[in-house]
């Protein structure tokens, strides 16, 4: 459950936060046992950890490495000593739940289930949503044209529940991922049919809410701001409607923010994040505009305000997901262009073409950023005011996938290929 002091620390940081003490608020702030990794880009989606790892590395230097069935693009999570990720089969369509011992990479169980083949994107999966999980369970969503299946199992592999949201239409298919909030499932169903979003009680899959959404396909996975002395709120990007707030028990919609183009078609594929007292979002079309855009709420009587303040155009990411950490914030084009600006200005440092093609995203792990191109490159790049290429390592196989970080070890992705890394030690809170 998360703890009310995060709203204090934040209330009295402003957003401009040194790396370390980000790092243990963030952690603190998401109710994190254990060092779990539960969920798309860890806690909060923030893509931070406090591990350190080396920024070059060989063969030898792996704890383990294992060939995983089927192919994916959905990145690891991680709950105690169990790893959760999904699969799917090109020919059959059907799509798999894996398991493995986080310390061993030993597959503990794998549970298939039949689908349809159907068109997507080529540079998709069937298996691009990442798992959510929490102690006591592990949740999927997959759609095809016919079905929207969202299901939950045990650590064990029992299904103990599953529901079907019904149709789903997008020609690029399936990719946005669910997040748990306390006891609810949250499940984002914006698509080229009819469009809402979900919460479902953990334990039984019930209904809790639904809200309806003028929507087109969106991939965003969202995230909880905390606003200070106010109730935490669930964070959405979409083109139609911006960057929203809604109550976590209703769905209610607290405030909004239309900051993204409306005179064409986009698309929100990054997740949003939240960096101190901003929230950033992102959305866009490739070959036209993207916008990354960073908005403050304040509460005035009873009403919010919300102001932006700043909006990047210029290599902004599209399908990749910021990170925030030490009063800056850094971002990967698609195209490989990495950018570090100050926050909460949002003035920028640096920006430098790194080379490649990236669709996932980079996170932060003891002053360094990794990130993997869609070649398969492993990247390392200096969380820092100053450009600099700590390392590249070829991991052998394409990936769209994001590196996952829990309890010391790092874990990166390739389509059909899991590779596990030891920390080298981790930073420290400051005092």
């Amino acid at each position: 459950m998360p703890s009310k002091l995060p709203c204090r620390i934040v209330a009295a940081c402003r957003g401009v936060w040194p790396a370390r003490f980000a790092i243990l608020v963030l952690l603190v702030a998401a109710g994190v046992r254990g060092e779990d990794w539960p969920r798309f880009r860890g806690p909060n989606g923030a893509g931070v950890s406090p591990w350190k790892f080396p920024t070059r590395w060989e063969e030898k230097d792996y704890a383990w490495q294992v060939e995983l069935p089927g192919r994916g693009h959905s990145s690891p999570v991680i709950v105690g000593s169990r790893l959760f990720l999904t699969a799917g089969e090109e020919q059959s369509g059907r799509r798999g739940v894996l398991c493995l011992d986080a310390d061993t990479g030993r597959m503990l169980w794998q549970r298939w289930f039949p689908a349809q083949t159907h068109r997507k994107h080529r540079l998709n999966t069937f298996a691009s949503a990442t798992p959510t999980a929490d102690r006591k369970r592990v949740y999927v969503a997959w759609a095809t044209p016919q079905h929207y299946w969202v299901r939950a199992l045990s650590h064990q592999g029992e299904v103990l529940w599953e529901r079907d949201l019904g149709p789903y239409q997008s020609g690029h298919g399936h990719g946005v991922s669910p997040i748990v909030y306390r006891n609810l499932l949250i499940v984002p169903n914006e698509q080229n049919g009819p469009s809402r979003l979900v919460a479902l009680d953990c334990a039984t899959g019930r209904q809790v809410w639904s809200l309806p959404r003028e929507s087109k396909t969106t991939y965003s996975t969202p995230c909880v701001y905390h606003p200070p002395g106010h109730p935490p709120a669930l964070i959405f990007t979409n083109w139609h409607y911006g960057i929203t707030a809604h109550d976590p028990a209703t769905g209610r919609m607290l405030w909004q923010a239309r900051v993204f183009g409306r005179p064409q078609i986009e698309t929100a594929i990054g997740s949003p994040i939240v960096a101190g007292s901003l929230v950033v979002g992102t959305c866009g079309w490739l070959g036209r505009t993207v916008h990354l855009v960073a908005v403050r709420p304040e509460k005035q009587g009873d009403s919010w305000t919300v102001r932006t303040a700043f909006h990047i155009r210029r290599s902004a990411p599209l399908t990749t997901t910021p990170v925030a950490v030490g009063g800056l914030l850094f971002f990967w084009s698609d195209q490989g262009i990495a950018t570090c600006c100050e926050l909460p200005s949002g003035k920028v440092l640096w920006r430098r073409r790194v080379g490649g093609t990236y669709y996932g995203s980079p996170i932060y792990a003891g002053g360094a950023l990794y990130a993997i191109s869609a070649d398969g490159e492993a990247v390392v790049l200096a969380a820092a005011r100053r450009f600099r290429v700590l390392g590249r390592v070829e991991l052998g196989q394409p990936s769209n996938s994001t590196p996952a970080v829990a309890r010391g070890k790092m874990y990166l992705r390739t389509v059909s290929r899991l590779f596990c890394l030891k920390a080298t030690g981790r930073e420290q809170p400051e005092p």
